[in-house]
C-alpha cells in the first residue's frame, strides 16, 4: 500500500509539471497539428491505439481480481468502462474530415493511459480496504452524488462532441466558434464535461486514485483550453467577447 501510495504522489507531482509546460508548448494534434511531434497516423486509427488500451489494462485488472463480482467494484469498473469503449471504439469512427495525429502523441497517450489503469484498478480492486465498497455504499451521499455528476460531465462532453462534429458541412475546411449546449458559456465545452465527469468520479469512489485523475484531466485540458480559447480569440474576437466566453469553466475561466 504504501508503494501505491507513493506512485500516486509522483503521478500528481508529474501532472503539475505538464500543467505548467502545457501552457509554453502546444500539443500538438487535432486543430493545433504538429508533425515534430512525430509520425502522423490516420486520427481515427490514433485514437483507437491511444485510449484502447486503457479498456483492456482495466479490463484485465477487473479479471484477475477476487473482488470482480462485488456489486460496488463492479459498478466503478462499468462506468470507467462506458467512457473508454465510447471513447476508443465509437468515438474514432464518429470522426469526420482527413485529420492526422502525431505518433509521439499517441504514444504519450498510452503511457499515461495504462498507468491511469493501475491506478483506478488497483485502487478498487486490489488496494481499497476488504470492507469499504459494500452494497452498503451504493445508499451514501458520495456515490449518489458521484454519479449524477459522472453521467452528467459524460452527456456534456458527448453532447459538445457532437456539436463539435457538425460544425462543417462535407468538404469544408473552415474553421467556425462552435455554438449551443455548454459552448453557451466557454470555447471547450468538450473538456469541461470531461472534468466534470472524472470529477464524478472521484465523489463516488471517494478515492485519492480518483483524485489524482482529476488533477491529470485538469492539468492536460486546462491549458489546452487556453491555448484554443485564443485561437478562438484570434479569428472571432468581436463575438467571443460579446458572449462572454471562458476557456472551460463557466464563468469562472
Amino acid at each position: 500500500m504504501d508503494t501505491f501510495h507513493i506512485f500516486l504522489f509522483v503521478m500528481t507531482g508529474i501532472a503539475v509539471i505538464v500543467f505548467v509546460a502545457l501552457y509554453f508548448v502546444k500539443a500538438g494534434y487535432g486543430m493545433f497539428f504538429d508533425a515534430k511531434w512525430g509520425c502522423p497516423l490516420n486520427n481515427r486509427l490514433g485514437w483507437v491505439l491511444m485510449e484502447s488500451p486503457v479498456f483492456v489494462a482495466m479490463l484485465l485488472y477487473w479479471y484477475f481480481s477476487d473482488r470482480r463480482f462485488d456489486i460496488v467494484p463492479f459498478l466503478f469498473f462499468l462506468f470507467f468502462e462506458i467512457h473508454y469503449f465510447q471513447r476508443s471504439f465509437i468515438f474514432p469512427f464518429l470522426l469526420k474530415g482527413k485529420g492526422r495525429m502525431p505518433l509521439g502523441i499517441v504514444l504519450m497517450g498510452i503511457t499515461f493511459n495504462v498507468l491511469n489503469a493501475c491506478m483506478q484498478g488497483g485502487w478498487i480492486f486490489y488496494f481499497s480496504p476488504a470492507d469499504m465498497y459494500t452494497t452498503a455504499w451504493l445508499t451514501t451521499p458520495q456515490f449518489i452524488i458521484g454519479t449524477v455528476v459522472f453521467f452528467g460531465g459524460m452527456f456534456i462532453n458527448l453532447h459538445s462532441d457532437y456539436i463539435i462534429r457538425h460544425l462543417r458541412r462535407p468538404g469544408d475546411t473552415a474553421h467556425y466558434l462552435p455554438r449551443g449546449g455548454m459552448f453557451r458559456y466557454v470555447t471547450s465545452a468538450n473538456y469541461f464535461g470531461e472534468i466534470v465527469e472524472w470529477t464524478g468520479f472521484a465523489i463516488l469512489t471517494w478515492s485519492l486514485s480518483g483524485t489524482v485523475f482529476v488533477v491529470w484531466t485538469f492539468a492536460n485540458l486546462v491549458p489546452r483550453a487556453n491555448t484554443i480559447y485564443h485561437r478562438y480569440l484570434d479569428e472571432f474576437g468581436d463575438e467571443v467577447r460579446a458572449m462572454r466566453l471562458k476557456r472551460v469553466i463557466p464563468f469562472i475561466y
